[in-house]
């Protein structure tokens, strides 16, 4: 059984996992428990495993996607809607239209789209602005006042923009940017871990990214990933403009009414070893310097981590070859990333 240690070229200390799982409902936790968990002494491993549980973990039942309508613009399914929340949506027939059709796909006979007399992105994000303002915080919880694109695919026309709280109960796809920032010491590679503050409404005291955030309309993922640096951890753009784009992990969760179809941009930033970063915006209430091999064991081992900062550090982990092709299902796990 193979354990996941330091890539070949590194001479650090190797460590196995266990694959002991926290429950789900672990959060606020303390640096103490994380650190604590760091200094065990290694169970017995379960080869990549754990890591596949993370993996499923953002993708939950998908079996239930039969239960969702698509939402069609101008010809192009855009996303997906419940069947349930549709019929919230039909006492708004200004905005939106229910065609009878299987021509889409689905097993309601029908597709969700707009009113044809909503013609140009302005006048479909002020009308869908207006419905999911209507529906309130009781359907919709968690208002951010942003905005994300509505289009046919990555970088295409925008069809509408969409309240980021309401982005999940329409399907569409959603995109963000995700940092490692890591710091090399001699042969060692150790990460900059963030705790989230206690108040954020979203998993509230888990260990997450030294930098992330979704992308909102109007702004690169560069541009996007240079604001969040200083705001979540203080990197100056002389710093946080080194950082190189690795790929993209993707996933498609289904909770309730909710389908959250999200495509996290990942970058790697080698940081000074002098640099400490500091959070701006209170959304961080504190930082952690941590070997790559013990931030490795904490994901496959515990739920401490956001369940999709843990996608975007297994990518970290093969990219840096702490996951090796000897190891079993190698390619299932890599596949599993994107698929």
């Amino acid at each position: 059984v193979p354990s996941l240690g330091s890539p070949p070229s590194f001479r650090s200390r190797k460590i196995n996992f266990s694959c002991r799982c926290i429950s789900s409902d672990v959060g606020n936790v303390s640096w103490d428990e994380a650190l604590d968990f760091c200094g065990r002494r290694p169970q017995n491993s379960s080869g990549l495993q754990g890591f596949f549980e993370k993996v499923k973990q953002c993708n939950r039942d998908s079996e239930k996607q039969s239960e969702f309508v698509p939402f069609v613009v101008e010809g192009s399914v855009v996303g997906y809607v419940h069947n349930r929340f549709a019929d919230h949506l039909r006492e708004y027939n200004d905005v939106f239209t229910f065609p009878s059709d299987n021509f889409y796909g689905g097993n309601f006979g029908y597709h969700l789209t707009l009113h044809p007399q909503l013609l140009s992105p302005t006048e479909r994000t002020e009308a869908v602005g207006g419905v999911v303002r209507s529906l309130g915080e009781e359907l919709i919880p968690g208002f951010r006042n942003e905005l994300y694109p509505v289009a046919p695919s990555f970088g295409g026309p925008e069809y509408l923009s969409l309240e980021r709280a309401a982005a999940p109960y329409f399907g569409i796809k959603a995109y963000g940017v995700h940092m490692n920032g890591y710091v090399e010491r001699g042969d060692e590679k150790l990460l900059w871990v963030g705790k989230r503050s206690n108040v954020k409404p979203t998993y509230p005291g888990k260990l997450d990214h030294l930098v992330a955030g979704g992308l909102p309309r109007g702004i690169s993922c560069g541009e996007n990933l240079v604001k969040e640096c200083e705001e979540e951890a203080g990197i100056p753009p002389s710093i946080s403009r080194r950082a190189i784009a690795v790929g993209a992990v993707s996933y498609v969760d289904i909770e309730g009414y909710r389908l959250k179809r999200d495509v996290l941009f990942c970058y790697d930033l080698k940081l000074p070893q002098d640099f400490t970063p500091t959070n701006e915006d209170g959304e961080v209430e504190s930082f952690k310097l941590i070997p790559v091999t013990q931030v490795a064991n904490i994901i496959r081992s515990t739920e401490y981590f956001k369940p999709n900062c843990s996608l975007v550090i297994i990518d970290f982990l093969f990219r840096h070859g702490y996951i090796k092709p000897e190891d079993p299902d190698y390619l299932k796990l890599l596949q599993s990333l994107t698929s």
